[in-house]
């Protein structure tokens, strides 16, 4: 099948008056206006997600769209990485096909560390490759037993006499076995408990990593577990401080939180386009189903919800671009990016809910456009911070004096 086999209702072009908010400037509103006609022409067949997977990558970076993901040192589009550009690419690719935002999302977080600390030889070798679509990226962090609580992971690099040597096991690795390149984290102080992590970059034909074990999920796209097994990697292969692994995990995670709202965002904007679409043609006791007052009741519901996940998600974004630009304190964007994360994923799993309810038994059937974004957005709610650890995150910051 194709990314949604429907046509969208509405001419293919999702929604752009929330671009006139004063979060957006000018190369923002340009870049929405350039992408969304883009998206809608893409036809991928998505029966095979790591052939399709390849293949958004490749478009991807054909025409120019990675380059989003590095800076412009680096061929990137824009001097630094951008929470809007990236919120407007996510909400926008999202909207098509998840699958294609799947694949945008993991070229940037797979990459994401080397932008923020990588070594000029590391970014030169890695990131220009990246923005062109020529290596796909992978951002290995979570553990059988260390997933919310990374602290706990348990991979291990030694000191080896040419660099370093890794034993362990990473698991719900996006594009594990795809990725040309794996960021990896691993204790190399295994007492020191999240101070004793450190990043590497592990090249996926590196002897001793194995990542033939692909997992399946309700949603398919590229998973694998990672094995490695005295997997040697030369000193060169550090990626920032020793021990300094956490702290860059969580930078590069909170530039891309608000963009995981903002996909879920996108998935929503669509589930309310078909919904409404659907209600405006369905006939149903002589009149059609948006003539009924609790159709219209619930489709300003979901109306509001997106709303609210959209004020929440562009502002996370604008405030991040803002704080880097400024060198001002991270502790207000942090849980402006825990609440866009949480609220974005839960309110659009409400919406996606609801407009199934509106399809009846159309909406379940295999292939349909909101049976398709139901079993998609279930897993935003988990990775890149599950949404019972982002309340945790807004707790703790409400606690603060």
């Amino acid at each position: 099948m194709v990314a949604f086999e429907q046509p969208h209702p509405h001419g293919a072009l999702p929604p752009l008056a929330h671009l006139e908010l004063p979060f957006f400037d000018d190369e923002h509103r340009a870049l929405a206006n350039r992408l969304a006609p883009w998206a809608a022409s893409q036809e991928v067949d998505e029966s095979d997600d790591r052939t399709a997977c390849r293949e958004w990558v490749r478009r991807l970076g054909a025409d120019g769209w990675l380059r989003y993901c590095v800076a412009a040192d680096h061929g990137g589009a824009l001097p630094t990485l951008d929470s809007r550009a990236l919120v407007i690419l996510r909400e926008t690719l999202a909207y098509h096909s998840p699958l294609a935002d799947f694949a945008f999302a993991m070229q940037g977080l797979g990459s994401g560390a080397l932008s923020l600390a990588g070594t000029p030889e590391q970014q030169t070798r890695y990131l220009p490759a990246v923005g062109r679509g020529e290596k796909i990226a992978a951002f290995a962090l979570s553990e059988p037993d260390a997933g919310s609580d990374v602290a706990a992971m348990v991979t291990r690099a030694t000191p080896s006499a040419s660099g370093w040597t890794l034993n362990g096991c990473k698991t719900w690795i996006s594009n594990g076995g795809l990725a040309d390149f794996y960021l990896v984290f691993a204790k190399t102080d295994p007492d020191a408990g999240s101070r004793g992590i450190s990043a590497f970059v592990v090249d996926a034909d590196c002897t001793g990593l194995d990542s033939s074990e692909h997992l399946h999920v309700m949603a398919p796209h590229p998973l694998a577990t990672l094995r490695f097994t005295d997997c040697a990697v030369t000193s060169d292969a550090l990626v920032g401080p020793q021990q300094g692994g956490f702290k860059l995990a969580m930078k590069t995670l909170d530039i891309f939180r608000p963009s995981v709202a903002a996909a879920a965002l996108g998935m929503a904007r669509r589930a309310f386009a078909e919904a409404v679409a659907h209600a405006k043609s369905r006939k149903m006791f002589g009149q059609t189903l948006a003539d009924f007052q609790l159709t219209q009741a619930r489709l300003g519901e979901m109306g509001a919800l997106i709303d609210a996940a959209a004020m929440l998600t562009y502002r996370a974004a604008w405030m991040r671009d803002r704080s880097a630009t400024s060198g001002a304190g991270t502790a207000a964007y942090t849980a402006a990016a825990a609440s866009a994360k949480l609220t974005a994923t839960e309110n659009a799993q409400k919406v996606i809910d609801m407009a199934l309810q509106l399809f009846g038994g159309r909406g379940v059937q295999v292939g349909q456009v909101i049976e398709h974004l139901y079993r998609d957005i279930r897993s935003l709610r988990i990775y890149e911070g599950a949404s019972e650890v982002q309340l945790l995150i807004l707790g703790r910051h409400a606690l603060k004096p």
